[in-house]
């Protein structure tokens, strides 16, 4: 079974009390979400094999660990999680990164996708799947379904908050799915929002209602 990390940092926590301030400004809640993203990449990387090497320090040569050659995408799901993408790329630069477009249907609350566009070699990548509000975990869900018809067999979720029904979903749906989280809230309102969230990410990141 997948497992759920819940991070309690205290970079991350202290950040996360400032995105969901209904009085942060855009241009602050933009690079918050970014600065939470790479704090969250840096654990969700852990795992990431490492090989030994060889280097040549201004006093002697050294052995040390530098990454297995190990493949990695960055897959953001439109269009708040390209908020999360800078954060996830300071930490991996050579990483690439696709895209996927998804809107929720606000009559049956269902993901519906628009878009598409991935890294022709995407099937050898280990991919984190970038969303920061994982609510119902419908678009989630209909994003790593997406990914495993391309051939991806290693995926991982970065969301900053989630709530309950969405990580029943994915446990349902994609059981070999971990899912990383800042935050996971009480419940989801009638209109399908987190409560008690930070409203919706992608009018906060863009400015935009």
């Amino acid at each position: 079974m997948s497992e759920l990390h819940v991070y309690d940092h205290p970079l991350i926590q202290h950040k996360l009390s400032i995105l969901r301030d209904k009085n942060t400004s855009v241009k602050e809640f933009r690079e918050l979400v970014g600065e939470i993203a790479g704090l969250m990449c840096y654990e969700a990387t852990r795992d990431l094999p490492l090989e030994e090497v060889e280097v040549e320090t201004p006093v002697a040569k050294a052995k040390a660990k530098r990454l297995a050659g190990k493949k990695l995408a960055v897959v953001p799901i439109l269009r708040a999680g390209l908020g999360m993408v800078d954060g996830m790329v300071a930490m991996i630069p050579s990483c690439k990164v696709g895209h996927i477009g998804l809107y929720r249907d606000p009559e049956t609350l269902e993901p519906v996708e628009y878009y598409c566009k991935l890294p022709p070699d995407i099937s050898e990548r280990d991919v984190y799947v970038v969303d920061p509000m994982f609510a119902t975990g419908g678009s989630a869900s209909a994003a790593c379904t997406f990914l495993k018809e391309h051939g991806c067999r290693h995926i991982k979720l970065m969301c900053i908050i989630g709530a309950p029904p969405a990580w029943e979903k994915m446990q349902k749906d994609h059981p070999d799915v971990d899912v990383y989280v800042a935050a996971m809230d009480e419940k989801l309102n009638d209109h399908g929002y987190i409560v008690p969230g930070l409203g919706d990410a992608g009018d906060r990141i863009f400015g935009t209602k």
